[in-house]
């Protein structure tokens, strides 16, 4: 064999898997289409956001690099959904695109037991009775043995680009397509189809008009990952407009140029990031669209359109553009466009992220029917470190939807399916409250620590924080509230004789754990004293959760009446009420298995079932 392992694809599953890797002992190949092109971000110039920034949070602490690279490349941090609970809190940071990519490329070059290669993959080398990867066949004819590969093409394979009634084969915008892998796998059996994304276009700073656009400057610079305590990086503002009757006006007289609705495009897009001119026919009642105009960097004038994407032709596109407050005079300097390229069904793969086809092949990123760059890099890591015990002959590590948000991602995509491609949210885990992204460290450093991507130092600061967490939480139960506490703020005054561990839990209690012990303010970083107040305020909820966990898991066999009102589930998704009153499955396992059924509909299905159920006696 000339290498344990090879990776296909530069892009971020590409990335966390050859690191992992290489970082395990294996000597591993990247073979890309172009080095230059290592980590490039082909659509919006940030990492994190709802569900995806808990995503990035435990690939961090199982020793993965994106939060590393968000760290040192970020131009504007933010939490979203700050005013709402902390189970749906998530953090998003804005990123110099050209500064991410270079530090993704020379953390790749840098890593020892790793090459690089500039070339394409077209057809797989298996072993004579087919069911085992032996290496790759390159466009080149280079012909290269390995016993594992990790397959993360991303949106390049047999991938086409579609503006308008403009077509070419290319996986970015002047980027070539990967042609000759998705074919080869189909021939070989592999559940082979098509989907679609897009982006939107990018304009010249110097032609907005900032003067009438609301500015956006973020929270302040935090730290993604948990190896940093602080991020030292000069702020670029993001800018706030609307599309408006007008804009909607010109996309509906112009949807015949739009592959999208000509039927050119046949693979389906995302649904929770359509285009606009999906927008403005499927949500007719909306007058306008926000729209943030986020800077690709300092290196660059272009600005990035985010929330219309879009395959209209480009006159359409500097058209409709055009009608927006402050981007009446707007230069477009490249136009958006659609992909729609080749994807594996990942029902076809085991939880470890191998193919149940061809053992030794693992698939990562948008092969396997997702969307983003978060989701793409977990997937990597995962598979990357799976590879790796796969070369070694140890059990495949797998992770359960109960201790983290790569566990929900894997089990929906090897139990579900897709048929659109598939984003991370919240909503999606059903204990959310145990997952918060301020405990990925606590759950999964441990984890990353025995496979061997922890290393001494990151496991002693770990470790120290472990101490910390636990010092804090005992002085809070040993301070007792006392009268004088009470005289001073009225919220404290049930509390009296409790521990401020206990007033804590009150909600109406506010200021935080250095309030009520003023000492650990000085002591211990914030972030450490927020993470205990959210542990001991939200125990109880946590608990809760894992108790309908567990009657869920009882409660598979629970009967749905054929008649049954869907919408008397208070709190269900659109999506998920849409698939159940289209299928009409006849009992809670059946829905809970239907692709867009998320396990948290499904247990507020069953808690409506089981009241139902009670009241008839």
């Amino acid at each position: 064999m000339d290498y344990e392992a090879i990776v296909i694809g530069g892009g971020h599953a590409g990335i966390e898997a050859a690191l992992a890797l290489a970082r395990l002992g294996r000597k591993t190949l990247l073979i890309t289409q172009n080095p230059d092109a290592i980590g490039r971000m082909s659509c919006n110039p940030s990492v994190g956001g709802l569900g995806k920034g808990n995503l990035v949070r435990e690939l961090d602490a199982l020793g993965g690099e994106m939060a590393k690279l968000i760290d040192a490349s970020m131009v504007q941090f933010r939490i979203l959904n700050r005013s709402r609970g902390p189970a749906v809190q998530a953090p998003r940071a804005q990123a110099d695109k050209q500064l991410y990519s270079g530090l993704a490329r020379k953390a790749v070059e840098s890593q020892g037991g790793l090459s690089i290669l500039m070339d394409t993959v077209v057809d797989l080398i298996a072993s004579a009775d087919g069911r085992r990867v032996e290496g790759v066949i390159t466009e080149r004819g280079s012909r290269i043995g390995a016993r594992a590969v990790v397959l993360c093409a991303g949106t390049f394979m047999e991938s086409r680009l579609f503006i308008g009634t403009w077509s070419e084969r290319g996986g970015r915008l002047g980027e070539a397509a990967a042609l000759g892998l998705g074919s080869a796998l189909m021939v070989r059996g592999f559940p082979v189809g098509r989907l679609k994304t897009g982006t939107p276009a990018r304009i010249k700073a110097a032609s907005i008009d900032f003067s009438r656009l609301e500015p956006d400057y973020g929270e302040g610079m935090e730290a993604f990952s948990f190896a940093n305590d602080r991020v030292d990086r000069p702020v670029m503002p993001c800018w706030i407009t609307w599309t408006n009757e007008e804009t909607h006006a010109v996309i509906r007289a112009n949807i015949g140029g739009s592959p999208l609705f000509s039927g050119k495009i046949v693979g389906r897009g995302p649904r929770y990031c359509p285009s606009i001119e999906d927008k403005v026919f499927r949500f007719p009642e909306r007058v306008r669209h926000q729209v943030f105009l986020e800077p690709e960097g300092a290196y660059t004038d272009e600005v990035y359109l985010n929330g219309i994407s879009t395959s209209l032709p480009e006159a359409v596109q500097e058209a409709f553009i055009h009608t927006m407050i402050g981007l009446e005079k707007a230069q477009v300097v490249r136009p958006g466009y659609a992909v729609e390229y080749d994807y594996v069904d990942p029902k076809a793969l085991s939880p470890s992220l191998e193919s149940r086809l061809m053992g030794g092949l693992f698939l990562a990123g948008q092969t396997n029917g997702t969307s983003g760059y978060e989701e793409a890099a977990v997937q990597g890591l995962l598979a990357g470190i799976n590879a790796a015990r796969f070369l070694g002959g140890e059990e495949a590590m797998t992770m359960p939807r109960s201790e983290a948000y790569i566990g929900v991602l894997v089990d929906d995509l090897t139990t579900l399916g897709v048929k659109e491609p598939y984003r991370m949210f919240t909503s999606r885990a059903e204990r959310r409250l145990s997952l918060r992204c301020d405990t990925a460290d606590r759950r999964l450093t441990p984890l990353g620590r025995a496979i061997g991507l922890v290393d001494g130092e990151r496991w002693s600061r770990f470790e120290r924080k472990l101490q910390g967490l636990d010092e804090i939480q005992a002085l809070l139960s040993a301070r007792r509230i006392s009268h004088a506490d009470a005289a001073q703020d009225s919220f404290l005054s049930p509390h009296v004789g409790e521990s401020a561990a206990d007033a804590l839990c009150d909600p109406n209690v506010g200021g935080g754990a250095a309030r009520l012990v003023p000492s650990l303010g000085g002591r211990f970083p914030e972030d450490w004293l927020e993470t205990v107040r959210l542990d001991l305020r939200y125990a109880g909820y946590a608990a809760r959760e894992a108790r309908v966990a567990a009657r869920f898991d009882r409660a598979e066999n629970l009967r749905i009446p054929v008649d049954f009102d869907y919408a008397l589930v208070e709190g269900l998704s659109a999506e998920a009420r849409e698939k159940l009153e289209a299928q009409r499955p006849r009992d809670l396992g059946q829905a809970a298995r239907i692709p867009g059924v998320r396990r948290a509909d499904a247990a507020l299905l069953m808690v409506v079932l089981l009241r139902a159920t009670r009241e008839k006696g």
